[in-house]
């Protein structure tokens, strides 16, 4: 199979007179994996459906491979769609199933029928060609000893197994899936994405994921487009969001445990102020006012000398453990520190410790949410 890219220009969609997507902008890259995230509600998996043109958009433009499809009947995009539900056929085998879409596809509605079926002529070579395709696709997902068994008597990631080998069979110009990890328990989840990223690094096709998990996206992705309220907020690569993301809203959705977020103050001279002191952070001239301080729980640490806290609360996570401070400067802020090893060092017996921070690590959000450049270097002037 060839991959294909996919190209959406200005696409709005409205329901019931409310918009919910707002004129969206994307390129999927052929052979990448890009993933739709964002909360319930967001827009992904309307975006796509506009893709699978399952769904018409009111205004804006679908391409593959660089030709508008924006009119095109589903089943002239030659793209594969696998849903959260499955979506077997539950009177069918595992073998009927994967074949369905290619004997829709290759045969005429006279070779399909019960009776006049096998008078057709070259019915019988075509089918042996879809049986070893099928086959091929089963073998690739590891369910060819699965393909007499009915879906009834298959397991959950069994199931999705066959709904990915039914897609792949038809090879697609891009692969679309809408949370189709979402009902499998956690074990089977992350067995299924190491799967999911193995049978793309396999294929080399183009697959578009919609997730709101964002272990998912951030494990799989070549890249990530983050939604909120039908826009994309910002589109890279995981380490790009996680490191750099461009507003507020992109670094409290990615991260477990969240990022750390305090409110702070920037004045006329740049200093940034917040934990009751002027910090070595120093705004980029021009930039003045209330802002956000965010920090990643990785990149707090416990000192000898430093800002004044509490601890409240202490998880055990394997290797690391977190641990909930707060604030002494801020009694309503309370932070969250991942400490590798599970060292005590640096806490008194009542709990009380000092804390400090990679200061080039630091985020910085202006009043309106947007990512503030910054430097850890100290200011000339307070």
């Amino acid at each position: 199979m060839k991959a294909q890219s996919l190209d959406l220009a200005g696409v709005g969609k409205a329901f019931r007179g409310a918009d919910v997507l707002h004129g969206i902008n994307l390129a999927v890259r052929p052979g990448e994996f890009l993933s739709l995230v964002g909360m319930s509600g967001c827009g992904k998996s309307t975006l796509l459906r506009i893709i699978a043109g399952l769904e018409q958009p009111d205004r804006g433009t679908v391409a593959i491979g660089g030709r508008d499809v924006t009119g095109t009947d589903p089943a002239d995009r030659n793209l594969a769609m696998v849903f959260q539900s499955y979506a077997l056929y539950p009177h069918m085998t595992v073998r009927q199933n994967i074949a369905a879409p290619l004997r829709m596809r290759r045969l005429p509605l006279a070779a399909r029928l019960p009776l006049v079926g096998p008078l057709v002529s070259g019915r019988r070579g075509t089918l042996r060609e879809i049986d070893a395709e099928v086959r091929r696709a089963a073998e690739t997902l590891e369910i060819d000893a699965l393909l007499d068994r009915k879906p009834a008597r298959l397991s959950g990631g069994q199931r999705q197994r066959v709904a990915l080998a039914r897609a792949l069979v038809r090879a697609p110009a891009a692969f679309l899936m809408d949370e189709p990890l979402s009902n499998l328990d956690a074990r089977l989840r992350t067995q299924m994405r190491e799967e999911l990223s193995a049978l793309h690094r396999r294929l080399g096709a183009t697959f578009v994921y919609v997730t709101h998990d964002q272990i998912e996206a951030m494990t799989m992705s070549d890249r990530i487009a983050l939604m909120e309220g039908g826009r994309i907020l910002q589109v890279g690569t995981p380490a790009e969001l996680y490191e750099r993301p461009a507003s507020l809203a992109v670094a409290s959705f990615i991260g477990t445990p969240a990022i750390n977020l305090l409110p702070a103050e920037i004045n006329a001279a740049g200093r940034v102020h917040a934990f009751g002191r002027a910090l070595d952070l120093a705004a980029r001239p021009g930039q003045h006012g209330m802002a956000t301080l965010g920090l990643r729980p990785e990149d707090l640490h416990v000192v000898r000398d430093g800002i004044p806290a509490r601890v409240l609360r202490t998880e055990m996570h394997g290797a690391d453990r977190y641990l909930t401070l707060q604030v002494e400067a801020q009694a309503a802020t309370t932070l969250t520190l991942r400490q590798a090893g599970g060292a005590d060092a640096g806490i008194d017996a009542d709990g009380r410790t000092a804390l400090g921070f990679t200061a080039s690590r630091a985020h910085l959000f202006g009043a309106n949410g947007a990512r503030l450049d910054h430097s850890a270097q100290r200011p000339e002037a307070a």
